[in-house]
């Protein structure tokens, strides 16, 4: 009777017979002997849950029935089928249905190239006071390997700067002479015990003495000087960050002259000790100023620098893969090469220093030009609206903008350093827009930059061509990658959080694992170096982020029309996968055409119907605002953008004490560089009691975000059903938590300022 005839309707069919004897007489052994052959029958027949059998499916779906918030509607069709006396196969047929509704299926694993931001970045920091302690761990992995003792290095970037070789010849020539010369064995006045005080007067008083001699070599005095606070914050920075030596645009800077970060052209770091050459000593030091040079120059594609450790110097390069260097040399062995150097320094072009000459200066203007439909068009630039403050990554900067001629129509330019493998968030953009996608920044333009005739990428133009397989530590730094990346690997049953990063989060030269716990697999022996290209992209919506909006209402309104926003893209066949209190941008000027609310940044977006993945690294975002499951390393589904909505809410309650006024909490700052997995178990334990977190809203919300803690309340037991994490996609959350957003902005405690 329970033989397999091959297929579940031979099954069906088998058990038909039976099960029809048994309903035509009801008796309680009757009964009892129907329950047996069905259960037996539920044991033969497989799961489609990912059980050992049926029977496992059915024994879940009790247990959901058991749940206060079961729908029975998911079982109707199956009482219907046995009390109209439906034949057994469509029986089983309704039963395979009940326990597929009412039993989740396995969560799936990211793939590890859609892994979400394993690699963390320390543009990614929300409301942080930037502390060293934290900032240092982040900014090690951001940077990755740094390759160092590349060839070629000084050719490569001094080898175009005009007269730099005769003149430096010259120079030295002048050194070597007279009774008393300036060069003879090692620079006379060397501090012997490489005092770093002793060392930065020399450094200044040398660099002036050469300051001196290029002015007067050249009809056009040099604009640059040499600049010496090593006990003195430099200006501009989040965190007060003091800078040992360097060179700034000043002609009239004296070695100890104030000024900030956007003037220092050429960060330097000095050690007294030779030994202090390594990446955890001066290498990293250096890293901490050319972080904060990008941050303050808009337009900086690459940043130049060095070190002295004692009398060794290696001349550095640092861009959104991380940092390079060339071979360490003497200065008091090798006198030519430190005047050629530091002359480079004080005679290189502004483009030959890493400034984009694409973003064009003339008198008080600044623009750019871009074809379209065949034809030039001249954008001029209103203002900076954000600048990724890191050193390796997308770096993305936007600036508000209009086309020349037409100073009503606001436009965003969008620059970004962008993996080769990852598909051009301008193509997703013109094809959501082309498919009436609502509330998402609208296409107008996108290009790869072009700088000297090529396409602006990291290992063709900005490192022009030197290969990091060459470097004196390359094996070293390959063997840490692989080490990452083998802890990085996840398991079969096991969470992936925790381990290092993906190299799309830190850009480093070679694919490590993430930015926190990175899943990225690293790439087969003989693949292509990891590189990045320059995109622009033009939007036609101009707004602020949402934490500006000018009220509790207007927030709420704002978060509303983002979910929508939110919705049509996943209907067009998009997941965002990027959901931050940066990409959620609000317009509340009547004269602006943009929408009222609207999406951001498709640069981790991806198509959800699919069939492959890119073959991108994974991506780096704000930590903050991920939702668990994405913390945990599941495969991303909209439901984890939903969440992220919610955190996005918390957190602007908790960091903002009006609009845009936002201020440093110590108990979530950590949020920005805890571990992956610790930060998942942290804000189940937000989120799981209702007690609990209405106390946590009470002592952390804002005292103008206080009118919110009921309706945010609600928006969590809708996100977290019973406090726990959602099982199974609902499309209907969408309407849910706007119906929720819909009902707080009417409240009259939420409409009252206070």
């Amino acid at each position: 009777m329970f033989r397999q005839t091959g297929s579940p309707s031979g099954t069906f069919a088998c058990q038909g017979r039976v099960l029809k004897e048994r309903k035509s007489h009801p008796t309680d052994d009757a009964l009892d002997q129907l329950a047996q052959d069905g259960l037996r029958t539920s044991r033969l027949l497989s799961s489609r849950g990912g059980g050992k059998n049926l029977f496992n499916d059915i024994a879940k779906l009790n247990a959901a029935v058991n749940s206060d918030d079961f729908d029975f509607d998911r079982i109707r069709p199956l009482f219907k089928a046995i009390l109209t006396d439906k034949p057994d196969s469509k029986v089983w047929n309704q039963v395979y249905n009940a326990v597929t509704e009412s039993t989740p299926p396995p969560r799936p694993i990211a793939s590890s190239l859609q892994q979400i931001p394993w690699l963390r970045n320390t543009s990614s920091f929300a409301n942080s006071s930037e502390y060293r302690k934290y900032v240092d761990d982040v900014l090690k992995e951001e940077l990755g390997p740094m390759y160092v003792g590349l060839r070629d290095f000084d050719q490569r970037y001094f080898g175009d700067v005009a007269d730099l070789e005769t003149a430096s010849e010259a120079f030295f020539k002048q050194c070597l002479k007279g009774s008393d010369p300036l060069f003879n064995d090692g620079w006379t006045g060397w501090p012997k015990d490489a005092n770093q005080d002793n060392v930065l007067n020399w450094f200044a008083s040398f660099s002036e003495k050469l300051s001196t001699f290029a002015d007067g070599y050249k009809s056009i005095p040099c604009q640059r000087r040499p600049l010496a606070r090593p006990n003195e914050p430099i200006d501009g920075s989040v965190a007060k960050r003091k800078m040992d030596v360097g060179f700034v645009n000043d002609s009239k800077a004296k070695k100890d002259t104030r000024c900030h970060w956007s003037q220092i052209l050429v960060p330097g770091e000095l050690k007294s000790n030779p030994s202090a050459d390594k990446a955890s000593e001066a290498w990293l030091d250096l890293g901490r100023y050319a972080r904060e040079v990008f941050a303050a120059q808009y337009t900086r594609r690459f940043v130049l620098g060095f070190t002295i450790c004692g009398s060794l110097m290696r001349i550095w390069e640092f861009d959104r893969l991380g940092g390079i260097a060339s071979e360490q040399f003497d200065i008091n062995t090798d006198g030519l090469r430190f005047i050629t150097t530091i002359l480079g320094f004080l005679w290189m072009s502004e483009e030959q220093l890493g400034f984009d000459p694409t973003i064009i200066t003339s008198g008080d203007k600044r623009y750019i030009d871009v074809e379209l439909n065949g034809q030039t068009k001249r954008l001029i630039i209103d203002r900076r609206m954000k600048r990724a403050p890191c050193i390796a990554g997308r770096a993305t900067t936007c600036w508000k903008a209009h086309c020349e001629g037409d100073p009503q129509t606001s436009l965003v330019i969008k620059d970004s350093w962008q993996y080769t493998e990852r598909e051009e968030e301008g193509e997703l953009l013109r094809e959501a827009t082309d498919r009436g996608v609502v509330n998402v920044a609208r296409y107008y333009h996108h290009e790869t930059v072009q700088v000297g005739g090529l396409d602006d990428d990291i290992q063709t133009n900005v490192r022009k061509g030197l290969d990091v397989t060459t470097a004196e530590n390359y094996r070293a730094g390959r063997a840490a990658m692989l080490r990452n990346a083998s802890i990085a690997t996840p398991r079969k049953g096991r969470s992936t959080a925790g381990v290092k990063r993906s190299s799309s989060q830190t850009g480093a030269p070679l694919p490590p694992s993430k930015r926190s716990c990175s899943a990225s697999p690293t790439k087969p022996a003989g693949s292509p170096l990891p590189n990045r290209v320059h995109r622009r992209v033009v939007l036609r919506d101009f707004g602020e982020p949402i934490y500006k909006a000018s009220s509790r209402a207007a927030l709420l309104r704002g978060l509303k029309g983002c979910i929508e926003g939110h919705e049509s893209l996943h209907k067009a066949g998009f997941l965002h996968r990027d959901i931050s209190i940066n990409n959620l941008m609000i317009n509340e000027d009547n004269n602006n055409a943009s929408w009222p609310s609207f999406l951001i940044d498709l640069d981790l977006a991806i198509k959800a119907q699919r069939e492959g993945v890119s073959g991108a690294k994974g991506k780096t975002g704000t930590r903050a605002f991920m939702a668990i499951g994405a913390l945990l390393g599941e495969q991303h589904s909209f439901m984890h953008d939903l969440e992220s909505f919610f955190w996005v809410l918390f957190w602007i309650c908790v960091h903002y004490e009006g609009p845009g006024q936002g201020r440093v909490v110590p108990r979530f700052d950590i949020w920005n560089t805890m571990d992956m997995e610790e930060l998942a178990t942290l804000k189940k334990g937000q989120v799981s009691h209702e007690g609990d977190f209405l106390r946590i809203a009470e002592e952390n919300f804002t005292a103008y975000y206080q009118p919110l803690i009921p309706w945010v309340n609600r928006l969590r037991k809708a996100v977290f059903p019973n406090g726990g994490r959602w099982e199974r996609e609902d499309r209907g959350l969408y309407s849910h938590m706007n119906a929720i957003l819909r009902e707080a902005w009417n409240d009259p405690t939420v409409l009252v300022d206070k």
